[in-house]
């Protein structure tokens, strides 16, 4: 498989959203003592004791400005990306509303020209499948458990993206982690570096 036949959600994949998103939660709000392995479930109100309204604030600030909340990118992300945007843009499909504001947060954190990212930005998850078929997209990784399923409906291939939110049974393929992933691709495994601590 070509490189351009393979895209990418961000939140979750990419972007290591839920750190950033409980960062927040203690630096700015004083509720502390969460772990992403709490985080059980894909609707953050379901599975965090977390008000509505703050889940719904902090979640607006990340969409918004990635940048000003320093968002980090996953371990191995960018060596895997920026590897890929040798043979051709990279394309990111998100259900998040706006493109533009992650789309330079990709830039900056990949150190790639922005005309080798191509972001499209659906505002739901249900609106992925068809729009991956119509750009002839043939493997797509992604940590919405449900979206995958639905993708894989429509005969592509969907990688889960491993997450304590999807870790129910699935038909679909299972990497843990950006250096899995790049042996899937047939990348450059062994120059990902390992998270420190």
């Amino acid at each position: 498989m070509s490189p351009n036949e393979i895209a990418f959600d961000i939140d979750g994949v990419v972007s290591d959203t839920m750190a950033a998103f409980l960062r927040i939660a203690r630096e700015e709000y004083g509720i502390g003592g969460l772990s992403k392995e709490q985080i059980t479930s894909y609707w953050l109100d379901q599975c965090l004791p977390i008000p509505p309204h703050v889940v719904e604030a902090i979640v607006a600030r990340i969409i918004d400005d990635p940048l000003g909340v320093d968002m980090e990118l996953l371990p191995g992300a960018k060596e895997v990306l920026r590897e890929l945007a040798r043979h051709g843009p990279l394309r990111f499909v998100t259900a998040r509303p706006r493109g533009e504001p992650v789309a330079r947060w990709l830039s900056l954190s990949l150190e790639l020209p922005p005309e080798r990212i191509q972001v499209v930005a659906t505002g739901a998850h249900g609106a992925k499948a068809p729009l991956l078929t119509r750009m002839g997209v043939g493997l797509f990784v992604e940590d919405h458990l449900e979206t995958c399923m639905a993708i894989q409906r429509a005969g592509i291939t969907a990688v889960v993206f491993d997450q304590p939110w999807n870790r129910a049974p699935s038909p679909c393929p299972r990497v843990s982690g950006w250096e899995e992933l790049a042996g899937l691709l047939g990348g450059p495994q062994k120059s990902i570096p390992s998270r420190q601590k």
